[in-house]
Order: C-alpha cells, then structure tokens, then sequence
C-alpha cells in the first residue's frame, strides 16, 4: 500500500517551453484567432488542446497555413527551407524555438561552412533532429547509439564535429561520445555541451530520488523526448517507471508492494498535471506527499524578437 508520495526537484516547465507557450498565448491575445502553430508548440497534449481551445490552429507543415497568415514555429526548431516557404506565402513568422536548440544549429552551420562532416547524436524523426539536419543536410551524419558509431565507416583522419540533440539521456549520449573520440581523436566538441540544463537536472533530480522510491511515474506525452528519457534512467538503475499523461493513466496494479511512489514531469508538462495526479493519490488516503528536494531553476528566454516589437509598438 502506497503510504508517501515524493516529487522530484526540479519538474516540469523548461525555460524554453514557458517561451514558447507564452508565444503563442500572446500571440492569440494581440493579432486574435486564430494563429497558426506549425508541429505542437511543444510536446505535450494537454498543452496543445488548451491552446486550441484558445483559438491556435496545429498544422504539420507551413505549407497549410494561408498565404498572409500568422505562424508560430514550435520550441524544437526547423529547417532553414521551412523559413523560405514561409517567406514565400507572405506569412507573419514567430520563431519559438528554444534559444538552446539555436545554439545547436548555429553549431552545425559553422561547422558545415568551416568544411566538416557533423555527426549528429539524436533520435530518427525527432523535429529537433529534422530541424538541425536541414541545416547542412549533405554534411550530416545521424548516430543514435554506440553501436552506430562504432560502425562509422569514415576515414581515421576526418575533419569531424558533432553535435547533439538536447534532450537526450545524459548517460548514453556520454557514452556514444566516449566511442566517437576513441575512434576519432580529433573530433571537435562544442564549447558547452548541448543537452540542455533542464534535461539534465531533470534526469539528475530523478537519480537522487530513486533509492527512496519504489516506482517512479512520469508525467509526460508519449513523444516527448525528454520524459521518456526519464522512464528510462528509473528503468535503467532497476526502479519500475511509467509514462503517463495524467492521472486517468495510472494502473492501480502498477501500485502493488510499493510503500513509496516518485512523481517527475517532463519538461513540456505543466504543473497542474502533477497537482492532478497528487490529488489522486489523496483520494486514496495517501496523505504524505512531498517534495524530495528543492531546487528552483532562475532561467529565463525572452520572448521572441518579432512578437517583443509587435507588442512594443502596440503598447506606444
């Protein structure tokens, strides 16, 4: 029987996904519906369906909103063509990426214009990954494990760099760079690595959490890179872990034998979710619910430049 229930510190909402939903929430409140969102504004369901109901319009591609239209590109970043199709319909373009994700694709355009071949550590199909990739599609090679890299079958003497997506397991990715330097001494590193803070406190909150707990739920959506990597670091150091939404997911099976349950949120998650699922642990009779630790996170992004003017000029 479940007697405490202990949150990880810190959870949820990143820097870059505050950015972003207040994007699009300040978006609709200055040009009105709808405003469209290219891909989800970030990935989580709960987050996309609130918006909708405020008047935001998901599409997959730039292509489907119309000519003169305002658009938001989501937090995870895209290609450079996407912004000359955009250009080319006369679209109103906010660009929400994360400024962390920026870093990243500044990384590889310097990279491309300075001659290297620029292997990407990332996930197949992950926008983020698309988006850095359309940088120099012809000078990037895509590893997303060790055993990839060692297969790489390239010259010992390569002009290489690499870059990596940032929101991957802090572990694994350390991993698949240890073989790429082994294999090529000479690779060149970002200055600072790419996997973002939040990423990597999230995962470390989580680590610091797991000898107390018994079973670790996660809040987050199924293609939400950065809370499946939470499943698996629980998962990894033997610790049972599941991937929920919110509190409708939870299988009361999952619960048996465990004395303690660790709550965390991916990064896209927002905070009600969590106050959501420990409601449901109260109306259980589960009254010891705390946090693990504290500890705040005091980063910040601004807005992006074309909605700070916008609103800068509507506030004169």
């Amino acid at each position: 029987m479940v007697k405490r229930v202990l949150l990880a510190s810190p959870r949820g909402y990143c820097a870059g996904v505050e950015r972003a939903v207040e994007t699009v929430e300040r978006a609709l409140d200055h040009y009105g519906a709808p405003v469209y969102v290219r891909k989800q504004i970030v990935h989580n369901i709960h987050v996309v369906r609130d918006l909708e109901a405020r008047g935001a319009i998901f599409v997959e591609e730039e292509t489907e909103v119309p000519a003169g239209a305002t658009v938001v590109y989501s937090a995870h970043g895209v290609a450079p063509t996407v912004f000359t199709k955009s250009a080319q319909l006369g679209h109103n373009v906010i660009d929400a990426v994360c400024p962390l994700v920026t870093k990243v694709h500044v990384q590889a355009r310097r990279y491309a214009a300075e001659g290297y071949t620029i292997i990407l550590i990332g996930h197949e199909g992950h926008e983020e990954v698309v988006g850095t990739t359309g940088e120099a599609p012809d000078a990037t090679i895509l590893v997303q494990t060790v055993a990839e890299a060692e297969a790489l079958d390239l010259p010992q003497d390569a002009k290489l760099a690499y870059v990596t997506q940032t929101t991957l397991s802090v572990d694994e990715t350390g991993e698949i760079i240890t073989a790429l330097r082994r294999r090529f001494p000479s690779i060149r590193a970002p200055r600072k690595e790419d996997i973002c803070y939040a990423t990597s406190n999230r995962q470390w909150a989580v680590k610091e959490m797991l000898p107390e707990i018994d079973l670790l739920l996660v809040i987050g959506s199924r293609n939400s890179s950065n809370s499946n990597r939470l499943v698996e670091t629980a998962r990894t150091a033997g610790v049972p872990s599941y991937l929920i939404d919110d509190e409708t997911e939870i299988d009361a099976a999952w619960l048996d034998g465990c004395e303690t349950v660790g709550i965390t949120s991916g990064a896209s998650a927002p905070e009600k979710l969590v106050t959501r699922v420990c409601d449901w642990f109260r109306a259980r009779g589960v009254t010891e619910i705390e946090s693990h630790r504290l500890l705040e996170e005091d980063v910040t992004f601004r807005l992006p430049v074309e909605l700070r003017r916008e609103l800068e000029l509507a506030a004169q």
